[in-house]
């Protein structure tokens, strides 16, 4: 699922990149207009995917610390039960 997530941003800014490109062909704009509007989409652009690479990052954390956490209780309930099945 958190592949999807990745995938679904990377296909959404691919598809940004390339609707900025068409408006780019069609826009009646002057090449400095044009450039400084090249300059800014390209700086949010690598905003937006620093953003979303640290908050891919965090879930990753929460996850493993979650599935640890889940991993530690399994142990101890397992070691209960050996110690009440041996008496």
């Amino acid at each position: 699922m958190e592949e999807d997530n990745g995938s679904r941003l990377t296909w959404l800014l691919v598809g940004g990149a390339i609707g900025a490109g068409i408006a780019l062909l069609y826009a009646p704009k002057s090449g400095r207009d044009a450039r400084k509007y090249i300059g800014r989409s390209a700086k949010d652009g690598r905003e937006a995917m620093e953003n979303s690479g640290r908050e891919m990052m965090d879930k990753g954390k929460d996850l493993y610390e979650r599935g640890r956490k889940i991993a530690e209780d399994a142990s101890d309930l397992f070691e209960r039960g050996k110690k009440l099945v041996q008496g």
